[in-house]
């Protein structure tokens, strides 16, 4: 380094200009306009081309296009294909890529400039916006995108195939001998989706930041409410003043026994006398979601030991098996945890009766009041995809152990595999123990109705039900809880400091 004497010597040398050490200086950087944390798309096509097996042939990918509702000329909400995201992250509509495996070479195609439409709705992205704000190293009109096709076909080598989602998405125009696979591109993206990199993670820890600030406004004004809908609205206003537009999902806000319906998403009866609330609503960001539910009274206190009761076996259900996710955990064992402990609590609790643990769990009775899987893989959707489902099990040899605490989507045979957590994977941990006067009357019919008392059972009723759910990224030693949302003794403290003010 120069010392402060020739520096000044050197600068007045340069521009005969008398530099003094006692002078204010002032330093300005100027920086060329470009795009410096693009989406990875060239990474997310590579992984594609890594799950396929093949080092040649051509990935074709369509956007999701403009539609309007059906007979009204007034536009859908627009929602970018995933898939399509995933190997370029672009949000706009009517659009198109090309990966050509061999070169390492992705292409987009954006819409052909539309005077009328630029006039009535603004420009649809330009060549030049996109090649600043994408990691692509073509842009192209769509105009050009049968032409480009016909042309790789052409020259195409022997074994290079052109790589669809699905047979709909076949170009027009093409012959019927052309070289297609619509069978091995979709499971290749889902694999390839499984796994998480640093900067899908950001999106995900993101959109959970928005959902916590959002949870966060519930609890404070939760007080000032008199209706499920005044819980949505405020959850939406404050995701999207915090610059997440989108929900990951419908939000449920179900207070009372709404709170047992599993998908619930009227949002429109009053809090008047419920005893408590299960919010279930999480942003997104850049189209990555977040997944947060939360169950709260509607003041600082349990309004009785039944939902306090509850409410504590949920969580200690949730904490339990967030415990043990770390990299080669089978989540299916987190499922089965989290159905022992319930079975003990609802013991303990006088809900089940006449058998152990072992012998109620092998009966299948717990799934009365725990119908769902402990949770799912989060990403580019809620429920987002991967190579094999985390609740798969192995093909007879699993299923008379976990057959009883399984529903029927998870029984499918085609779930050949039982994958084991890999770091950089995010899911969801979200147990729940529900009292659902139509699941209680089923269970009267069924077999292990002798474990359930069902006068005891009848008093949670007016609950509805307790869910508790997280984002958890496994990481190379263990576990990041990306959900911030307030749960616990802390929700419950600021239900009550708003009560003060």
């Amino acid at each position: 380094m120069r010392s402060t004497a020739a520096f000044r010597d050197h600068c007045a040398s340069l521009t005969d200009v008398v530099v003094n050490s006692v002078d204010c200086y002032r330093i300005q950087l100027a920086v060329t306009p470009t795009s410096c944390d693009k989406y990875p798309a060239k990474q997310h096509a590579r992984n594609t081309a890594r799950k396929l097996g093949v080092s040649s042939g051509l990935i074709l990918l369509t956007g999701e296009p403009s539609i309007n509702w059906r007979d009204s000329d007034q536009g859908r909400p627009f929602r970018q294909r995933r898939y399509f995201y995933y190997l370029c992250g672009v949000d706009e509509p009517d659009c198109s890529l090309t990966y050509d495996i061999e070169s390492d070479t992705l292409t987009l195609y954006v819409p052909d400039f539309d005077l009328h439409r630029a006039i009535w709705m603004g420009p649809t992205l330009s060549r030049e916006e996109a090649q600043d704000r994408y990691d692509v190293d073509h842009v192209r009109y769509q105009a050009s995108l049968k032409g480009e096709l016909e042309s790789w076909l052409d020259s195409r080598g022997k074994d290079s195939l052109l790589y669809l989602l699905h047979e709909s998405e076949k170009p027009e125009g093409l012959s019927g001998n052309s070289p297609l696979d619509v069978k091995q591109l979709l499971p290749a993206m889902d694999a390839a989706r499984g796994v998480k990199d640093e900067y899908e993670i950001r999106m995900i820890r993101q959109a959970n930041k928005v959902s916590a600030l959002a949870h966060r406004r519930i609890l404070e004004n939760i007080q000032d409410m008199s209706n499920e809908s005044q819980i949505e609205g405020l959850f939406l206003d404050t995701c999207v003043s915090h610059g997440a537009r989108n929900q990951a999902y419908q939000i449920i806000a179900a207070s009372g026994p709404n709170a047992a319906i599993l998908h619930y998403q009227r949002n429109n009866e009053t809090l008047l006398k419920k005893p408590l609330v299960c919010l279930d609503a999480g942003a997104e960001w850049n189209c990555y979601a977040s997944d947060v539910t939360r169950t709260f009274p509607l003041s600082g206190e349990w309004p009785n030991t039944y939902v306090r009761d509850i409410y504590k076996l949920v969580e200690r259900m949730q904490e339990e098996c967030i415990k043990q996710i770390r990299k080669g955990v089978r989540f299916l064992n987190l499922h089965t945890l989290a159905h022992d402990i319930a079975i003990d609590g609802l013991l303990a609790l006088g809900v089940l009766k006449g058998g152990s643990v072992s012998e109620i769990y092998k009966s299948g009775a717990s799934r009365v009041f725990f119908p769902h899987g402990l949770g799912h893989h989060v990403g580019l959707e809620v429920h987002d995809v991967s190579g094999t489902s985390i609740m798969a099990m192995y093909p007879f040899i699993d299923r008379g152990y976990y057959g009883p605490i399984l529903t029927a989507p998870y029984l499918s045979p085609c779930t050949y595999s039982a994958p084991l957590l890999e770091p950089g994977m995010v899911v969801t941990v979200e147990p729940g123990v529900y009292f659902s006067p139509l699941a209680l009357a089923d269970a009267r019919k069924q077999s292990f109705a002798k474990y359930i008392d069902f006068e005891v059972a009848a008093k949670y009723v007016p609950i509805g039900g307790v869910r508790v759910e997280d984002d958890i990224l496994v990481t190379a030693n263990g576990y990041e809880n990306l959900t911030t949302a307030p749960k616990g003794e802390e929700m419950l403290s600021i239900i009550r400091a708003s009560q003060k003010e």
